[in-house]
C-alpha cells in the first residue's frame, strides 16, 4: 500500500493503521469461536459497513459525517467519487467474511494475522525506508512483510502441530508478500489472506494427502 499510502501524511498513516491493527481481534476471536457464531457477527456488520461506505458517495449527510469524522484517513482513490471504491475496512470485512465462508479454521487465523501485522509493517517501514522499488512497493518494506509473516507463522496455531506446517507457512508468507507488492486493481485486504489460504490448501493437498482439509473447515 505504500505508493497510495503517499496520498496521507506519514502521522495519519501511523493512525490508519493503529485502526487496522485493532482488526487482529478478528483471528484472535475466531480461534474461541465457531465458523457459525463468527459468521453470525460477521455477515450483518460487513453489509452494515458496505452500505454505510456506498451511501457516503450518494447521501449527502451520511458523506458528510463519514468525511469530518474518517476523511483524514483516507487515501485519494478511497475518496474518488468516479471509480466510488469502497474503503480499506469494508474491504477486511468482506475479506474476512468470505475467508471465513469459505477455508478451514486455522488458514484464516494465519491468513488474517499476516494480514494485520505485516502489511501495517510493511506500509510503515516502506514510507520511512523505502528506497528500492519491487513490483509496485519497494523492497524495503516488502522485506519487512516477509520477515514479520516469518514470525507470525511460528506464533499461530498449527492443525496438527507437525515441523512441515511451518514450512507450510513460510511458503505461504513468501506468496503473500508477492500478492501484497503486486496488488493494484484488487485490494490487498483481498489478496493477502485469499493468497495465504489457497497456498496452505494446496500444500497440506500435496504434501499431506493423508488429511482431508475439507473435514477440519471451521474447527481447529
Amino acid at each position: 500500500m505504500e505508493r497510495r499510502a503517499q496520498n496521507i501524511d506519514y502521522r495519519s498513516e501511523l493512525v490508519r493503521k493503529a485502526i487496522h491493527l485493532t482488526s487482529l481481534s478478528i483471528p484472535v476471536v475466531y480461534y474461541f469461536v465457531t465458523r457459525n457464531f463468527a459468521l453470525t457477527v460477521l455477515i450483518p456488520l460487513t453489509v452494515a459497513f458496505i452500505v454505510v461506505d456506498v451511501a457516503r458517495y450518494y447521501h449527502r449527510p451520511v458523506g458528510d459525517l463519514f468525511y469530518n469524522f474518517f476523511g483524514f484517513l483516507l487515501r485519494r482513490h478511497e475518496r474518488d467519487t468516479k471509480t466510488k471504491r469502497l474503503n480499506g475496512a469494508t474491504y477486511v470485512l468482506i475479506s474476512a467474511t468470505l475467508c471465513v465462508l469459505i477455508f478451514p479454521k486455522h488458514f484464516v487465523i494465519l491468513g488474517f494475522s499476516i494480514l494485520i501485522i505485516s502489511d501495517s509493517v510493511a506500509a510503515l517501514v516502506g514510507r520511512r525506508f523505502g528506497r528500492h522499488r519491487f513490483f509496485e512497493k519497494s523492497l524495503e518494506g516488502s522485506a519487512a512483510f516477509f520477515a514479520s509473516a516469518l514470525l507470525v507463522v511460528a506464533l499461530t496455531p498449527k492443525h496438527f502441530d507437525l515441523p512441515v506446517e511451518f514450512l507450510f507457512g513460510a511458503v505461504a508468507a513468501l506468496v503473500a508478500t508477492v500478492a501484497e507488492a503486486a496488488s493494484v486493481n484488487i485490494d490487498d485486504n483481498l489478496t493477502i489472506p485469499v493468497s495465504v489460504a489457497v497456498t496452505l490448501w494446496i500444500l497440506y493437498a500435496v504434501f499431506l494427502p493423508q488429511f482431508d482439509v475439507f473435514q477440519f473447515k471451521g474447527a481447529l
